[in-house]
């Protein structure tokens, strides 16, 4: 007995459904669409940091929204499908820069993001004028805004 609860056992708790509170996790695509939608709000973080980088298109805010969230699916497409071929062909120079060369592969990564979306027909999505600097500059501010977010996902995720 415990707590003065009659039948209350402390063992019979199930701890491992109070370790996290997380209702995305039971849904089928949740993690997916937490990720997408955390690199959504970095990228939008990103724009607003970074001259020269942009997402055009979209009269209403919730277009602009629905917007930034594509462009994130789209990146999300780009890391996971080009960068580890980018990666594994640009290992020399990951072992000559000592690994910077990384900000130059994930602003490639953001470049080929941004020609995708500029593709449409209604020219929406990722705006870069200028890859050496705007993506440089872009990539490095992503990297950090990223791992900032995804502190506080894992920690509300605990």
């Amino acid at each position: 007995m415990g707590l003065g609860v009659p039948g209350f056992r402390p063992d019979a708790i199930d701890k491992a459904s109070f370790s996290s509170f997380a209702p995305w996790q039971d849904l089928p695509m949740g993690p997916f669409l937490l990720r997408a939608a955390l690199t959504g709000l970095a990228l939008w973080i990103v724009t607003q940091i970074v001259p020269g980088i942009e997402i055009v298109g979209g009269d209403t805010t919730l277009q602009r929204v629905g917007i930034i969230f594509v462009v994130a699916l789209i990146f999300g497409l780009v890391n996971a499908f080009i960068k580890p071929v980018v990666q594994l062909l640009s290992i020399p120079l990951y072992i000559v820069t000592l690994g910077l060369f990384h900000i130059v592969v994930n602003a490639l990564m953001l470049w080929i993001t941004a020609w995708i979306t500029d593709k449409t027909a209604k020219h929406w999505g990722l705006y870069i004028a200028d890859f050496w600097w705007d993506a440089i500059w872009a990539a490095i501010v992503l990297s950090l805004v990223g791992w900032v977010l995804s502190l506080v996902a894992g920690r509300i995720a605990r």
